[in-house]
């Protein structure tokens, strides 16, 4: 017997993920618990909702005994299809690559710690665009309070490796490890279970930098060596303006968004501005991503695109493809 876990679950369980204080976790998992059918099937989930709930009362009461800490602190709005937070070692090459797929001006300079607070910018990838962020450098013994906030809260992370020093590799691996200190965990892929309390998993895309610089061959063997199981990798030369359509193409794979294009009834097709939502959405889910009341309202579409025949009427639980036009109706 399937759970059926509402598109408004989801939605709960998504805005959990993102949480970043222990009392924002406690609400998200109590809205979680509130719109989880009960029933035998979703008897484990139940389980484990209330074992979270617990641990998240316990840490919302640990973060109360602490005293406030002070600081800079830094909120971007999500802009576009999602929001990618770029991070790096000194010298890796991050504001160079900003600098290069937006309209953004960071300052690019060789030496240590030129960047000293976030930079956004907005990349066009074919009809979408995507928000990156460029963030201060990590090291062993740096890591600014704002930047693991922003890692923290974004759809995903591109992790620069400087391909151009033979401790480019090392260095990389230094920011994956203070990160993880700090319970922000770089991966593949976001895991299908919610990780444990306090613990965020962020989606990464490897990019190594530099990839033209004297001797970058051999490191590219030994980035590969050491990332290749965790990290899809794309090479790139931002300065010489090499593979950046390959990097674009990445970016927008791993936020695992399709573009939908909608209609009205008896009017032309919107094909200038998609919306996005996550791979393998049904009708009634993009219903959602458009407006949450949508998403209950909907009751079939016709829909252009993969698996049907064009204009073809079908239920609000038929799973949408990247690229399909939607006309919803109510």
């Amino acid at each position: 017997m399937a759970v059926n876990l509402t598109p408004q679950y989801l939605e709960a369980e998504e805005e959990y993920r993102r949480a970043q204080t222990a009392q924002e976790r406690l609400d998200c998992l109590r809205k979680m618990w509130t719109l989880l059918p009960k029933h035998k099937a979703s008897e484990k989930l139940q389980a484990e909702l209330k074992a979270k709930i617990s641990e998240a009362r316990e840490a919302v009461e640990q973060e109360k005994k602490k005293p406030k800490s002070g600081g800079v602190s830094y909120k971007i709005p999500k802009q576009g299809a999602g929001q990618v937070v770029i991070v790096g070692a000194p010298n890796a090459g991050k504001s160079r690559l900003l600098a290069s797929v937006t309209r953004a001006t960071p300052e690019v300079a060789p030496y240590a710690f030129t960047t000293r607070e976030p930079t956004a910018g907005m990349m066009d990838y074919a009809d979408v665009r995507i928000q990156l962020i460029d963030t201060p450098p990590i090291t062993a013994d740096v890591l600014e309070p704002f930047v693991t906030n922003l890692v923290a809260a974004a759809d995903a992370a591109i992790l620069c490796v400087d391909a151009g020093d033979d401790d480019g590799p090392f260095a990389a691996e230094a920011v994956i490890e203070k990160l993880a200190s700090v319970k922000v965990q770089l991966t593949r892929q976001r895991p299908v279970e919610p990780p444990a309390v306090g613990i965020r998993s962020v989606p990464t895309l490897l990019v190594a930098t530099k990839c033209d610089a004297e001797g970058a061959s051999d490191r590219l063997e030994i980035i590969r060596e050491m990332f290749a199981a965790r990290f899809p990798i794309v090479e790139i030369a931002a300065e010489a303006n090499l593979h950046l359509d390959r990097f674009r193409q990445a970016t927008f794979e791993l936020l695992r968004v399709m573009r939908i294009y909608t209609k009205e009834p008896g009017k032309p097709a919107d094909k200038a501005a998609p919306f996005t939502c996550p791979i393998g959405s049904t009708v009634a889910e993009f219903a959602g991503c458009i407006h949450r009341e949508l998403a209950e309202k909907v009751k079939s579409a016709r829909v252009w695109g993969t698996g049907v025949v064009d204009g073809q009427t079908v239920s609000r639980e038929h799973v949408l493809h990247d690229g399909d036009l939607v006309e919803l109706h109510t």
